[in-house]
Formats: C-alpha cells, structure tokens, sequence
C-alpha cells in the first residue's frame, strides 16, 4: 500500500460517517457523564476537563478577535486563567471575557450536531487537535499534564479502539460537556451572593459594557441550558 492510498484511507476515516450507536447506549453515556457532574466529590476532579473548555474558550475567542495571546494556566484547584493583549475595552474584550463560560456549552452543542450527523472520528480527532494546539499555549506544568492526559485519552481512542467504544466515549464527553457547563454559572451565582468573586468574567464584563453582571450571569445560565436541551435532544433523537 503506498503513502497517497494510507493517507486517502486515513482522512475517508476521519472524514466518513460512522453508524449511530443504540439510544441505549446514549442514554447510559448521559447517565455516566450526570454521575460525574453531581456528586462533589467527583465533581472536584472532573471539573478540571470544564476549566480547559473554560480557559479554551477564552484563548480562541480573544485570537479570533485579533487579541495577543500570551498563555493559559490550569491550577489543581480548576481554576484558571487566560492572558491576553490588546485593547482594555472593545469588542474583542467584551467577547474574550463572555466566551468562558459559555464554551463547555456551545462546545458540547457542536460536538451534538457532529454526532447526529454520524461524525464520531472527527469529532475525536478535531478534539485533540484542540488540545494540541491548547497545549502550545499553557505556561504551567499541571495545565500541561491535564491537557496532555486529556489529548492523549481522545487519540488512544480514536486510534486503537472500534465504533462502539468510539461512539461511547465521544458521546460520554459530549454528555459531560453539555451537563457540566451548566454547573459553573450557578457555582457563580452563589459565590457573588455570598460576596466572593469580584473579578469574576460577569463582573468584567459588567465594567466593560455598563450592563448589570447579574445580566451576564443570566446569560450564562440561557447559553447552558439551552445548549444542554438542544444538543440532548439532538442525540437522543439520532
């Protein structure tokens, strides 16, 4: 076999459709990625998959608006923190500091649509492709071993393992994605209640538009929840 057959091979198998799994098995990777959300406990680990989506969102957004980016740090508490440069105000600023956390949702929301269309392996492969480039951008060890282990759990299964344990996995992120990107606004909410995160991203943005942050938590908690009931039905309708 040579080089150009192996390559059309490889990008018909990315780019192909793949079958769609029972919607028992949907169902069950819904079930799994809740049991990962609700629980404190877990959720104190599984969180951190939440803050790369977080910290990602930011990353692209201030690039796509012509912002510098200068690196991302994930701490072992899930938090985290995106530096960009440019303009203080602006567009750009205003949609850098509202993509947070709307990322896990709106993420979760297209990997839906790519999984309803039978895209399971691109929807692996343009994960890891993100965290690669993610990778490139983190400026502190534990942000790199997180973005590694998480890069390299999509390739190992998009490379070694079949349709099945594909479809489960993927849509068992995209369960998670879609379950745990509601979670964060309402953490939120309850810190700025009890007067704790005054620099918040609805805080921010407060300062940059004159718009109330209770506004911006409003929206946060739209973006999730819609993405959550859209994206659920999408998959459990496939």
């Amino acid at each position: 076999m040579d080089s150009s057959t192996t390559a059309t091979d490889l990008w018909n198998r990315v780019v192909g459709n793949q079958p769609h799994p029972s919607t028992w098995l949907i169902a069950v990777t819904g079930a799994v990625a809740l049991a990962a959300v609700t629980p404190y406990g877990v959720w104190r680990i599984t969180r951190n998959a939440i803050t790369i989506a977080h910290e990602g969102g930011h990353a692209l957004v201030a690039l796509l608006s012509g912002r510098r980016l200068d690196g991302i740090r994930l701490h072992s508490d899930t938090s985290g923190l995106t530096v960009s440069r440019g303009r203080p105000s602006g567009i750009g600023m205003v949609l850098t500091a509202a993509a947070g956390y709307t990322a896990p949702s709106l993420l979760g929301l297209a990997g839906a649509a790519l999984l309803t269309a039978g895209h399971t392996t691109a929807l692996l492969w343009g994960a890891a492709a993100l965290l690669a480039a993610m990778l490139v951008m983190i400026r502190n060890a534990y942000g790199a071993l997180t973005v590694v282990v998480a890069g390299a759990a999509f390739v190992l299964v998009s490379w070694l393992c079949g349709p099945q344990v594909q479809a489960a996995f993927a849509y068992g992120v995209v369960w998670f994605l879609l379950l745990g990107g509601v979670r964060p606004p309402f953490e939120l909410g309850r810190k700025r209640r009890h007067g704790g995160a005054p620099d918040s991203d609805a805080d921010q943005l407060a300062r940059l538009t004159s718009v109330p942050a209770a506004f911006w938590l409003l929206f946060f908690h739209v973006v999730s929840l819609a993405s959550l009931a859209g994206g659920g039905r999408w998959m459990l309708a496939a």
